[in-house]
């Protein structure tokens, strides 16, 4: 009697002290996530931190990976959180990031989730063959590809893995050279871009000065390309 007594006080507990069964349920990148999966701090398992694995790195070779690469493979990591976009719904982000920006990302990250700060998608270059203009088209968050400086042979930022470009489509780079009442644009990236480099008008996904993604990127030491003065990259933050 005192040994049920004790299972039925234990459950009561358990009820009101709020805590639940691990949820076992599996998520991939760009999975949307419900609601029941994320209540009472379950949302913080989908904030990890990994080496590459090997399936992903046999993936990656040739496409975001390839020959020349001054990054070595342990000095990447792996990793998973969630995201909002502009309609509300959750979804399973991912990113390969260098290890030194590793944790500074997850923290941003984390922090841009718990306010809903939208961000439409955020997968790995890797799921648009390493296309770059394709990825930012397709408006996707993404980090690490292995490339060059558009006409250098200086490596980007983002080569190695110290560079994140966040809703790009909506937050364009570009260079311009006035001409008349018109503007041409020397360079347009990506270059479906063009209604949103006039940065006076309101739409989706805009990054702007003083908001959250910017305060919080700046805050751990990061560098905004919408400061540039020879040019503008406002999807861009970079590790100096």
């Amino acid at each position: 009697m005192r040994l049920l007594s004790a299972l039925l006080l234990a459950g009561v507990c358990w009820l009101n002290c709020g805590f639940r069964p691990a949820d076992t349920a599996v998520f991939h990148p760009g999975d949307t996530v419900p609601e029941a999966h994320l209540a009472h701090g379950q949302y913080l398992r989908f904030f990890t931190d990994s080496p590459l694995p090997d399936s992903l790195f046999a993936r990656m070779q040739g496409n975001s990976y390839r020959k020349g690469c001054p990054v070595s493979r342990h000095s990447l990591r792996y990793l998973t959180c969630l995201h909002k976009d502009i309609h509300g719904k959750t979804i399973v982000g991912e990113l390969v990031a260098h290890i030194r920006i590793a944790d500074l990302l997850l923290a941003i990250f984390r922090e841009l989730y718990e306010n809903d700060y939208p961000i439409e998608k955020m997968r790995l270059t890797d799921h648009y063959q390493a296309d770059d203009e394709a990825s930012m088209r397709d408006n996707n968050t993404s980090c690490f590809n292995f490339r060059f400086i558009a006409g250098t042979r200086r490596v980007s930022k983002h080569g190695l893995g110290l560079a994140v470009d966040i809703n790009p489509l909506y937050n364009p780079y570009f260079r311009h050279i006035s001409k008349g009442s018109g503007i041409n644009y020397a360079t347009l990236a990506p270059a479906t871009a063009r209604p949103y480099t006039d940065r006076t008008q309101t739409f989706p996904y805009k990054i702007e000065k003083g908001d959250l993604c910017h305060r919080l990127f700046l805050r751990h030491g990061f560098v905004w390309g919408g400061t540039w003065s020879s040019c503008k990259d406002y999807q861009h933050f970079e590790w100096p």
